[in-house]
């Protein structure tokens, strides 16, 4: 088979004429990390439902491991894990028995899936609290044997729904680490959807960019950072400037180019950062709109999608949660 999953042209929307997704395209080889990056709001978890026979898409196409989810849900759910976003374990069972029930589900034999348990616990780091109840288990080691669950039946690709949300940092570094291990020595085709932007460049070897329901640019972080040729350069003002003045200083200063206002602050692009920003500043100073600070950095994934999205990560984030919520509301996902 060419691909792990391929999905095509995907649309759904909720009651409310909330549009999740607006034709989604992605395809994720085998052994590899997709990261499903975007906003909260953006389509995501949409997707992941679509893609795990959890709910229909009301267009488009999409195959998991070869086979058809909307034709063949019950041979995709045989060959796919799954790490939601909300722990699945039993908290008032212990993390062996919950992994051992895992696996009977999947028609795994007694002996082979206590093996198969004793095996996931010693790999999470979870041998010493096998025994105890998984609601006394701090939220890294919930996190940890969600991942094992997902796990018990060997699948052939795991489905990580935003797998770090609300880990401390060391927590989030392990998972991390175990993630890339998943992926590098199990072959795992893992599709990782997150919004956190320094999560995706460490473990995706290739991204979608999700914005309002479609696939706004795609490729490994560094080639898509590496489009952005040059410096960013990010001014902030104590309050909004008149933009079309901005723009029409900025616009007279060579090597300046890319120029998007948002509010108070502006980011533009320039072949060097470090000579550009003295002109800059005193370009505005001169024209009466002094900026109040000025940076000036390597390209970043959050420079990417500002780029296809036309506003930041974190402005589309909170611009996004209010549909999602709506979505949530009408029974949907994000």
């Amino acid at each position: 088979m060419a691909h792990a999953i391929e999905a095509d042209g995907l649309v759904k929307t909720y009651p409310g004429d909330v549009r999740a997704l607006d034709g989604l395209s992605i395809i994720v080889g085998h052994g590899e990390i997709l990261g499903l990056l975007g906003p909260n709001g953006a389509g995501k978890s949409t997707t992941v439902k679509i893609l795990t026979t959890l709910i229909r898409p009301d267009a488009g196409t999409a195959t998991v491991a070869g086979h058809d989810v909307l034709r063949r849900p019950d041979r995709v759910r045989r060959v796919i894990g799954v790490v939601s976003q909300r722990s699945g374990a039993d908290p008032e069972a212990s993390g062996r028995d919950n992994l051992v029930l895992q696996g009977r589900l999947y028609g795994m034999g007694g002996a082979e899936v206590r093996r198969r348990a004793a095996e996931l616990l010693e790999r999470f780091g979870l041998e010493e609290a096998a025994s105890r109840k998984v609601k006394t288990y701090s939220g890294g080691m919930r996190r940890r044997l969600d991942v094992a669950l997902g796990l018990v039946h060997r699948p052939r690709v795991l489905f990580l729904d935003e797998p770090t949300t609300g880990l401390d940092p060391e927590a989030r570094a392990s998972m991390w680490a175990e993630i890339a291990r998943l992926a590098g020595d199990d072959a795992l085709a893992i599709l990782l959807t997150t919004h956190y932007l320094d999560e995706a460049d460490r473990l995706a070897r290739r991204l979608a960019i999700v914005d309002r329901g479609r696939v706004v640019a795609e490729g490994t972080p560094d080639a898509l950072k590496g489009e952005l040729h040059g410096d960013a350069v990010h001014l902030e003002w104590r309050e909004a400037p008149d933009e079309p003045r901005v723009r029409a200083v900025l616009g007279r200063l060579p090597g300046v180019r890319d120029v998007i206002v948002d509010g108070p602050r502006l980011s533009a692009r320039t072949d060097d950062g470090a000579a550009a920003v003295p002109a800059v500043l005193a370009a505005l100073d001169q024209a009466g709109m002094p900026a109040a600070a000025a940076t000036v950095a390597r390209p970043s994934l959050d420079d990417v999608y500002l780029r296809y999205a036309g506003r930041r990560f974190a402005q589309a984030d909170v611009a996004e949660t209010g549909g999602a919520a709506e979505a949530v509301a009408a029974g949907g996902v994000r």
